[in-house]
């Protein structure tokens, strides 16, 4: 067994908020765009994103709205663009939701 026996179960809320975002990181599309905006100098717009993706516009939309939904994207009004850009407090949460899943204790801050 993997876990440790001083680990904590997770209660049912965090459980469900974990699966919540994996559940959004279950498409390599999602993954991608997030790689991508975690990589880039600033915000981008849809028409950015996809030309970089290589996919088609209403699909790179339809996977921004997910990650919006579960607060790895950040969105932003410019005019009439909507900006993009990765929502670094929350993707930090990823490595320490990883490890509460698989009982490991968390790392000392």
């Amino acid at each position: 067994m993997s876990g440790t026996m001083n680990a904590q179960l997770i209660d049912r809320s965090t459980a469900e908020s974990y699966a919540t975002w994996f559940k959004a990181l279950s498409d390599p599309t999602r993954v991608q765009i997030l790689n991508l905006l975690a990589l880039a100098p600033g915000p981008m717009n849809v028409g950015e994103i996809v030309d970089r993706m290589g996919v088609g516009q209403s699909t790179v939309s339809h996977h921004l709205k997910l990650l919006a939904d579960v607060r790895f994207v950040l969105r932003e009004r410019q005019g009439t663009s909507m900006l993009y850009s990765i929502n670094v407090a929350c993707v930090a949460c990823f490595p320490s939701a990883a490890d509460a899943v698989m009982g490991r204790p968390r790392s000392a801050e």
